[in-house]
């Protein structure tokens, strides 16, 4: 995947890549934007904020080498006792993760100083998040982690269609419909909010795996409840599947 358009970013992942941290010192970092990755037949979709520096910005794939025990295990544990991973960890791009029914990307492809795109940033990569809705045909579910991920979803179905009014809010489980059945564009896809699981999140309580368990129990039955209702762009993407995970560019 190749985008300059925030100078800021690019700047930031390429010094990241260039020194390093110790402990990844002989590694070849990615150092560059990251794509969405996962099935192609995918009904969930779960939006991100951003790469980690030394997780993503490292592996080249979206919630990888972290760390033992942080976002990406905690992510991929949760996938995994539901059924919609063939692993409970993401370390490595190369670790055989397969992911069923689901599809994982972020609101902004370039990890930002500090975990904190700029609104600007954010806005930016909605061209990539674009292309990759319009790639996964059966979506159902977008689950948010956490408020950054649900407003950038908020924002960027505003550009295709009014939003409900009041505007919907985040929570962890909050279930918010953008649309009437029947709609076609993104606004189609059912919003989950779920909390973001940083280590500040599951090494303090306020998340843990029994909610996330519920939380993903939950977006598989609206996945579900859409397509026995019929809505959705259509099914052509279970025809045509071609692998269990799929890397946009």
């Amino acid at each position: 995947m190749t985008c300059t358009d925030c100078a800021r970013l690019r700047t930031y992942c390429a010094g990241v890549a260039r020194a390093k941290r110790a402990a990844y010192r002989d590694d070849a970092y990615w150092g560059r934007p990251v794509p969405g990755y996962g099935d192609p037949a995918a009904r969930i979709f779960i939006l991100g904020l951003a790469p980690a520096a030394h997780g993503a910005n490292r592996t080249g794939r979206v919630f990888t080498g972290d760390g033992r025990g942080g976002s990406g295990d905690f992510l991929m544990g949760a996938l995994h006792r539901a059924g919609l991973a063939n692993i409970a960890t993401s370390q490595t791009a190369d670790d055989g993760l397969q992911l069923h029914g689901v599809f994982v990307g972020a609101a902004a492809r370039c990890a930002p100083p500090a975990n904190k795109p700029t609104p600007d940033e954010v806005a930016a990569c909605r061209r990539h998040l674009a292309a990759e809705i319009a790639a996964l045909p059966d979506l159902r579910v977008m689950v948010a982690l956490g408020k950054i991920a649900w407003d950038a979803w908020l924002a960027f179905v505003g550009g295709h269609t009014p939003l409900p009014r009041p505007r919907p809010a985040f929570g962890h489980r909050a279930v918010a419909q953008l649309a009437a059945p029947g709609a076609r564009g993104p606004e189609r896809l059912t919003l989950v909010g779920c909390f973001h699981p940083s280590r500040q999140n599951t090494h303090t309580g306020r998340v843990t795996p029994a909610m996330y368990d519920a939380l993903f129990a939950q977006a598989s039955e609206l996945a579900d409840a859409s397509a026995r209702q019929g809505t959705g762009t259509g099914e052509q993407g279970t025809a045509r599947r071609q692998s269990a995970a799929m890397r946009l560019p």
